[in-house]
């Protein structure tokens, strides 16, 4: 039987300069990853914009199965481009 689990899996996934709807369908797919190779937590960075695109990626962690909590990264990690996201207990 083939392993689906991704092998090796980025700890931060870039989404600038996407359409809201590609960052969106790219982030499933990240966090779905990144929850199979059993990452605690994942940094998104989605840059500061106008802030449609950090709003659009925050609405979808808030009902998503596998996050159990995010926040704005600290300023070091990327201040408000960042999201960091603690997922769901495997």
């Amino acid at each position: 039987m083939h392993d689906k689990r991704p092998k090796e899996c980025p700890t931060e996934i870039h989404l600038r300069r996407l359409t809201v709807d590609d960052a969106l369908f790219r982030l499933e797919r990240y966090l779905n990853d990144a929850f199979l190779a059993g990452m605690p937590t994942v940094r998104v960075i989605h840059g500061k914009g106008t802030g449609t695109l950090r709003q659009a990626v925050r609405k979808e962690l808030k009902t998503h199965p596998l996050v159990k909590s995010f926040r704005r990264a600290e300023l070091e990690d990327g201040g408000d481009g960042a999201t960091i996201v603690e997922l769901s207990d495997q």
